[in-house]
């Protein structure tokens, strides 16, 4: 297992940043980065799981189910993910897989800072990928504020 990290800073106060990176049509714009039809279905609820789901070349519906380990409004989320859904088959995951989320108040705004535990093989698109994504939220964000 790997640890990847990334951040990027946003010229918006860390309440709204959190609000838009949550919310569902906003969520899928910059996701669309790792899969156009990205998108989540359930709650960001402590304790609640979620499923993270987007579809494939064949038109197929998969991701993940995870669960909202931690949530502290406008200041951190933590992400467990516990394992693939595939043709509606779940398996689970053998070791844990977090996804955090650290919302810096700044003079700035917010710099924002994702850690997430991956596969060595998955590293480098998601190095490829994860700055994308961030940047597309940035976007997003300042037009909104």
């Amino acid at each position: 297992m790997k640890k990847v990290q990334y951040q990027i800073g946003i010229n918006c106060k860390p309440e709204k940043v959190f609000s838009i990176m949550l919310d569902e049509q906003y969520y899928r714009e910059w996701t669309a980065v790792f899969n156009p039809t990205s998108h989540f279905k359930g709650s960001w609820k402590e304790g609640e799981v979620i499923l993270f789901l987007g579809e494939d070349q064949d038109g197929e519906e998969g991701g993940m189910h995870s669960l909202i380990e931690k949530i502290i409004p406008n200041e951190f989320l933590s992400i467990k993910h516990l394992g693939m859904l595939e043709k509606v088959k779940k398996t689970f995951f053998e070791e844990d897989y977090y996804e955090n989320y650290h919302f810096e108040d700044t003079s700035a705004g917010t710099l924002l800072k994702v850690e997430m535990d991956t596969e060595d093989s998955w590293a480098d698109y998601l190095d490829k990928t994860w700055p994308d994504a961030l940047q597309k939220l940035k976007e997003i964000c300042e037009k909104q504020c």
